[in-house]
């Protein structure tokens, strides 16, 4: 759960929501939903694509994984409505550079 930790951190850094327990509790709901979202897709290519190339399924399983854990990052975490002077552009600054925000 990568990314609810690092939707958590971003949330922290910037300041976003009213607390940080009713910022808890939304991840706490999202994290199984999450969970499934990231999992189905694994289940899917071990089904379709594991069975003969396995070496493949994995690939194009990391690649989706990464893929996710930024979407859900940039997404959920860097609020663009959210305005904060700690956070410019909100993006936190312990964000690499080379990652797109």
């Amino acid at each position: 759960m990568v990314s609810v930790v690092a939707v958590g951190r971003v949330w922290a850094a910037c300041d976003v929501g009213v607390n940080a327990g009713a910022d808890s509790m939304t991840l706490l709901f999202l994290a199984p939903l999450i969970w499934l979202a990231a999992g189905v897709p694994w289940v899917v290519l071990h089904g379709t694509l594991g069975r003969r190339h396995r070496r493949a399924a994995l690939a194009a399983g990391i690649v989706f994984t990464v893929w996710f854990t930024w979407f859900l990052v940039t997404w959920l975490g860097m609020a663009d409505s959210y305005p904060d002077p700690s956070c410019p552009g909100n993006v936190p600054s312990w964000w690499p550079g080379f990652i797109p925000a």
